[in-house]
């Protein structure tokens, strides 16, 4: 059981778990989650840290079929510049590896940003904390259990 679904279970907020075959292969894992789960990629969310010039990271929740705006999401986080952190940053802040970042469960608690779009789905899908398992939930459920924010960051 990982992190994300053990917060799941402590805050008691309904979730479906689906896994797949993972293919060590393949490094478009929103991608490949949505196309073995069948679902629109527009209903699979990424979970990306992201390093503003204030030496903070902050989380970004997007679609996997979109770019997230670094600009936007600087002006949203409150700062100037913002950039992808590295994997060494991303794996100590979050506790899990590349490909199976989830948003929940988290070491540290990160401000979390998550893309408006998410609101015009009934549930959304975001990584269950490894490769080939995400986790089936209400945007509005993610956002109150990860402190989130819902704004336009996406190109």
């Amino acid at each position: 059981m990982t992190p994300a679904i053990q917060t799941l279970k402590k805050k008691k907020k309904p979730y479906k778990i689906h896994e797949y075959g993972h293919d060590a292969n393949n490094n478009a894992y929103g991608l490949e989650a949505a196309e073995k789960l069948s679902v629109s990629p527009e209903r699979v969310f990424k979970t990306l840290v992201v390093s503003l010039n204030t030496h903070h990271l902050v989380v970004a929740i997007i679609p996997v079929s979109a770019m997230l705006s670094m600009k936007h999401l600087a002006k949203f986080a409150g700062a100037k510049k913002a950039e992808m952190a590295s994997p060494k940053d991303v794996e100590r802040a979050t506790g899990y590896v590349l490909g199976g970042v989830s948003p929940l469960g988290q070491k540290k608690n990160l401000k979390t940003f998550i893309d408006a779009s998410a609101q015009d789905h009934a549930t959304i899908y975001v990584s269950g904390g490894r490769r080939g398992m995400d986790i089936e939930l209400s945007p509005d459920d993610l956002c109150l259990l990860v402190n989130g924010d819902f704004v336009r960051i996406c190109q």
